[in-house]
């Protein structure tokens, strides 16, 4: 949506997040009059590596160590291991939809990150 009074000649607010393969993985376009968020550009990127490192999806309005959405089975004893898997943790709404919480060693490696490249930016 691009309003008509929009100048054409004045710079935009754009976050990029790009990986380390050069990739872009998120684009965040802000209007002019709004200044960025930088605390949801935080939990964007937490979020973008916690799906990474735990080979799973963040939910809607996720927040880091909240519980995370496991990836659909693929086969049909996956499904069974998966239903097996509902019934016991009670973690789940559906074979289709189920959570679990991040793996521990995945959170550390991305704290233990994240406090590095804040000593690095603050020397």
């Amino acid at each position: 949506m691009i309003s008509n009074d929009i100048s054409n000649t004045e710079t935009v607010r754009n976050v990029f997040i790009i990986d380390d393969k050069g990739i872009v993985r998120a684009i965040l376009v802000y209007p002019m009059n709004v200044g960025r968020c930088i605390p949801e550009i935080l939990r964007l990127l937490e979020a973008l590596q916690t799906a990474d490192c735990n080979k799973a999806s963040t939910p809607a309005n996720w927040c880091p160590n909240e519980p995370i959405i496991i990836p659909i089975p693929t086969t049909f004893y996956e499904l069974k291991e998966r239903m097996n898997y509902i019934e016991k943790n009670r973690n789940g709404f559906n074979w289709y939809l189920s959570l679990k919480n991040p793996n521990e060693q995945c959170n550390k490696k991305l704290n233990a990150s994240t406090q590095n490249q804040l000593e690095e930016k603050n020397k």
